[in-house]
């Protein structure tokens, strides 16, 4: 007996999907024609989710085993190699191509920015593959530096995070996708450090806070369910945020992140 099915225009299921899923996969659509039966001659598609590829870097072995543990446990997404320094992890994303790279902030061979470091090289030579750094400890220069060129597709994180696979997996599909990611005690203390002057100075308590947010990763939606307020309420707080840094004339997702970059800037700039 014949095959029921014949294949025909398979998309290969690595970098050759078409659109993404809400959670930052890449979606696979497989086309078979049925040739016998009732059904002969119909094509039938057949649509798969590709996980979110990781590349894992730290040269803790109980951190690296113990991460990569934790995200196989994620659904929909797959760490396709590990590296322990800022060598191996480049040569990784090279033959990878991973979707999103989760890297200690401090590596061989000086053990003190070779995750920043390594965030650099790979936006400017994979500018598809985001990174996310992890830090043991609130290092807002670090987070500065990171974020000094751009926020799209970078994250920054405390490693106390990473216990909580949800948080941790919501960062690494957001960056994927191409937004940033900051975490909420970094913001606390780039805000706390900021002088008395500055771009957001003019900004109300609320504004403030919606900024904070933002700075987070969070989306609109997001915001408004943590700070209990209205869709039309945040949105209405993020265009007073836009017109007092004076961003009024950018692109939607310029102004996000370049609101987040002013009080990055401000907060430099009182030091």
């Amino acid at each position: 007996m014949g095959r029921a099915a014949q294949q025909r225009g398979w998309t290969p299921p690595h970098r050759r999907a078409g659109p993404t899923a809400p959670w930052g996969a890449r979606v696979v659509s497989r086309r078979f024609t049925w040739l016998r039966g009732p059904w002969a001659g119909r094509v039938v598609a057949k649509v798969e989710c590709m996980p979110l590829r990781v590349v894992l870097a730290d040269d803790n072995y109980l951190a690296r085993e113990g991460i990569s543990a934790l995200l196989a446990e994620g659904e929909g997404i797959e760490v396709v190699d590990t590296a322990t320094d800022l060598d191996s992890l480049m040569r990784s994303v090279e033959l990878n191509l991973p979707d999103v790279v989760l890297t200690d902030i401090r590596m061989p061979p000086t053990q003190t920015n070779e995750g920043i470091a390594a965030a650099r090289r790979i936006r400017a030579e994979h500018p598809g593959v985001g990174v996310v750094v992890l830090s043991q400890y609130v290092e807002e220069d670090y987070a500065f530096a990171l974020l000094a060129e751009g926020a799209a597709g970078v994250g920054y994180l405390l490693k106390e995070r990473v216990g909580d696979l949800d948080e941790l997996a919501r960062a690494l599909r957001e960056v994927a996708r191409g937004g940033s990611v900051l975490d909420s005690l970094v913001v606390e203390a780039l805000l706390a450090r900021r002088g008395a002057e500055g771009p957001l100075l003019g900004l109300t308590e609320r504004e403030r806070a919606v900024l904070h947010e933002m700075a987070a990763g969070r989306n609109n939606a997001a915001i408004a369910k943590t700070l209990f307020l209205s869709d039309r309420a945040v949105e209405k707080h993020i265009g007073s945020v836009f017109q007092k840094l004076g961003l009024v004339e950018e692109q939607e997702v310029s102004r996000r992140v370049m609101a987040v970059l002013a009080y990055l800037e401000a907060s430099g700039s009182s030091r």
